[in-house]
């Protein structure tokens, strides 16, 4: 709007470029315009000059980067909508590069079933079950806890130099478990160690597969999530046949060598492709904790974490404990992790149509279900079932966890505010196996495990469907 020029004076002339001219969001220019004193006639500029004199003053002041409020994120990503591939070579190798990681990191974490049996039975006899299953616990929790610092490195453009360390630590790890013998060690270094190795060489991953795609980026998310049931599948099947031919320290080399070639495709294929942003607020994003579906879907990820694990970690113990066979046992874990595999990968597909939390709502159902029926299953055809479905329902939630999260607000911040939700789901995930354990212990049953994380999940399907409604205001809608 300007001033009415037959003042005489110099009137400012405010041009919003982001709505007038489909400018950078977050720039606007200002100009005066200088009457002649002798005139009565409004002073005109044009659209055309507008422009020019906006792209003069970005080439001598450059791009202006400025932390959005969150009013505007919304804005952001309509600006930048269009600039996103949503395909081609380098966007799919940047996937078969995330797909990579999580086979190394994720999948690699998800064999701990086939370690927990072989662990009890064999290198630690002595050590209670529940104790053990701690090294597990850990595992998957420090998946979780770097999420924090990574997403705000990776927000501030460091990526390449975290991934090639934490790449390089977690070989060297693998390598070190060899020659474990005793349980503080393992805790170390399976645990903590390994753990902590995953976390940050997985961390800013998703994040960087969101920069390649925006129409399809839960497609995207979903086939990098499947990465982990790939690795859940295939590890625990060679780690179940090395163990009785070559003994513990030769299986663990071997394993670290085929993680070596995972780790190196993806190293070389990853790459961010838009700018960093240097958003303020430090490593926390304080709008996003205001915000009421943020926080709903936070506390929904962390209730889910609480029971989403235990299946998984209890399967294998629990077919041997009814008597079945334990060679038959040590390929239910591959069994659902397959099965995981293609939960992730369709839930993506049509998450993209629908909107991650309309899928993942149904999912978590069948999801409970399965998990709630999992104790009562004492044959092995039901066993093999259970582990089909809980391994399909589930896959949902593993592999669509940061599609919602990515969708709250600009991709600039996006690293921040999957590493808040990840960081806290990962309180979650170190406590709900050994929670689960305790409970088995006490009650010497795991029927009552069942329904402790059959409620988790079920709560967390209440708590999805209540952010559905703080976002769009309604119960119904694609989000």
């Amino acid at each position: 709007m300007a001033s009415d020029p037959r003042l005489g004076t110099a009137h400012p002339v405010i041009v919003d470029v982001e709505a007038g001219l489909g400018g950078v969001l977050g720039r606007r220019t200002s100009m005066t315009l200088v009457p002649s004193p002798s005139s009565e006639r409004t002073s005109v500029v044009s659209l055309a000059q507008i422009d020019g004199l906006e792209k003069e003053k970005e080439e001598k002041e450059g791009e202006e980067e400025i932390a959005y409020p969150g009013e505007t994120e919304e804005a952001i990503e309509r600006d930048e909508e269009e600039d996103f591939p949503d395909g081609g070579l380098k966007a799919w190798l940047v996937v078969a590069g995330g797909c990579s990681i999580t086979v190394a990191s994720f999948g690699y974490v998800n064999t701990w079933g086939i370690f927990q049996a072989y662990y009890t039975e064999h290198l630690l006899p002595n050590i209670p079950a529940s104790q053990i299953s701690w090294i597990g616990s850990i595992q998957y929790s420090f998946n979780f806890f770097p999420g924090l610092i990574m997403g705000r490195l990776f927000d501030l453009g460091y990526f390449r130099v975290p991934l090639f360390c934490a790449s390089c630590f977690i070989l060297l790890v693998t390598f070190l478990v060899a020659q474990c013998t005793e349980y503080w060690q393992f805790l170390l270094g399976q645990g903590f160690a390994l753990g902590l190795a995953s976390g940050f060489m997985s961390g800013p991953t998703v994040a960087v597969v969101g920069h390649w795609f925006k129409k399809r980026r839960a497609m995207a998310f979903g086939i990098v999530a499947a990465g982990s049931s790939i690795g859940g599948l295939v590890f625990p099947i060679v780690v179940s046949r090395l163990l009785p031919q070559l003994g513990f320290p030769w299986t663990m080399r071997i394993l670290g060598l085929i993680l070596m070639i995972f780790i190196i495709f993806a190293n070389m294929t990853l790459r961010r492709r838009l700018p960093p942003v240097n958003v303020s607020g430090g490593m926390l994003n304080l709008k996003a904790l205001r915000r009421a579906e943020y926080m709903l879907y936070t506390a929904a990820t962390f209730v889910a974490f609480m029971g989403l694990f235990t299946a998984l970690t209890y399967l294998n113990s629990d077919a041997v404990s009814i008597g079945i066979s334990p060679t038959f046992a040590t390929y239910l874990t591959g069994i659902a992790n397959g099965a995981s595999g293609f939960g992730r990968v369709l839930s993506g597909v049509f998450s993209d149509f629908v909107g991650p939390i309309n899928i993942l709502i149904p999912f978590n159902m069948l999801t409970a279900i399965a998990t709630f029926a999992w104790p009562y299953a004492t044959t092995e055809p039901s066993i093999i079932v259970v582990a089909v479905v809980y391994g399909f329902s589930s896959g949902a939630y593993s592999g669509l966890t940061a599609a919602p999260l990515a969708n709250m607000g600009a991709v600039g911040d996006m690293g921040r505010r999957i590493g808040m939700t990840f960081t806290l789901a990962g309180f979650a995930a170190l406590c709900g196996p050994p929670l689960s354990g305790a409970i088995h212990d006490r009650y010497g049953s795991y029927r009552p495990v069942g329904v402790y994380a059959g409620c988790s999940i079920l709560i967390s399907t209440g708590l999805l469907i209540f952010s559905k409604r703080a976002a769009l205001g309604r119960f119904w809608g694609k989000f």
